[in-house]
């Protein structure tokens, strides 16, 4: 069965008319009715993943895909039980927004690994980095954090002692040699920093969009499985035979043949 696309704004609508009439229950066995499970996705490959995953899940259950256009968004909409599950970050943001949002959603599969890159539009090599660099990186605490390991494990910058790489922010910064000056900016924000920033940290989901990829034109990349992309739902659904359906289908061999078919992934189960 094919999924059915719902943009935000009607996804929105439709929760409205639902908070009206009350939670819908799940299908009863042997009733022939379905249970629509409303999962949200940011862009491809995600979106490709969620409609390949529509197709295999199993009798009783159908997914509708909802587009959103950006990562706080969707996860608001989990979190308010306007979508039923997301399928747009690692567990790191997830984390970040619980604790920004008292919220409790929960990472219940590993999809795939991606690889993360720095880009340059005037830059062939990272050795050329010129001094008073423009460093474009994401404003949300788990990838700034990656971004800086990155820049440091190249030696491009030192971070101060006794420091957790993951969670470092600019502030923590000891040496800086090249004077690199950094603009903070949302994941979806930093393909506009493209053309005149000296350096821009960005997804393989976001940078495509440019015609590039970490394989071909990054300068510096790294493939970190914690930063797996997840599936993540509330956590009050994290036993629920639905959440156990879409696991099933978002672990199905041909979401793995979509996988294997892109190569900026690699399969995390």
């Amino acid at each position: 069965m094919s999924p059915r696309r719902i943009t935000l704004a009607a996804a929105l609508t439709a929760a409205a008319v639902a908070l009206l009439a009350g939670c819908a229950s799940p299908a009863a066995p042997g009733t022939g009715d379905v249970q629509t499970l409303r999962v949200g996705a940011v862009t491809s490959p995600m979106t490709d993943i969620v409609e390949a995953a529509a197709d295999e899940i199993e009798d009783g259950y159908k997914i509708d895909l909802v587009e959103v256009a950006d990562y706080v968004t969707i996860n608001k909409m989990l979190a308010a039980g306007d979508i039923d599950a997301n399928f747009s970050q690692h567990k790191p943001y997830m984390e970040e927004f619980n604790a920004a949002n008292d919220a409790d959603l929960t990472a219940v599969q590993p999809i795939y690994n991606f690889t993360i890159a720095f880009y340059s539009k005037t830059l062939d090599d990272i050795a050329d980095l010129p001094k008073g660099a423009t460093v474009a990186i994401p404003n949300d605490a788990s990838n700034t954090g990656r971004a800086l390991k990155m820049l440091a494990d190249a030696k491009i910058i030192t971070l101060a002692e006794g420091v957790d790489p993951y969670a470092a922010t600019v502030d923590d910064i000891a040496e800086n040699p090249k004077d690199l000056q950094f603009l903070e900016l949302q994941i979806n924000q930093l393909n506009t920093a493209y053309d005149e920033a000296d350096l821009v940290f960005q997804w393989p989901s976001h940078i495509a969009a440019l015609g590039l990829t970490p394989q071909d034109d990054g300068l510096l990349t790294e493939l970190d499985d914690r930063f797996a992309l997840q599936l993540v739902v509330p956590g009050e659904e994290k036993d629920a035979a639905s959440t156990k359906a879409l696991v099933d289908a978002f672990t199905s061999e041909p979401v793995r043949k979509i996988i294997d078919g892109n190569k900026t992934i690699e399969t995390a189960f």
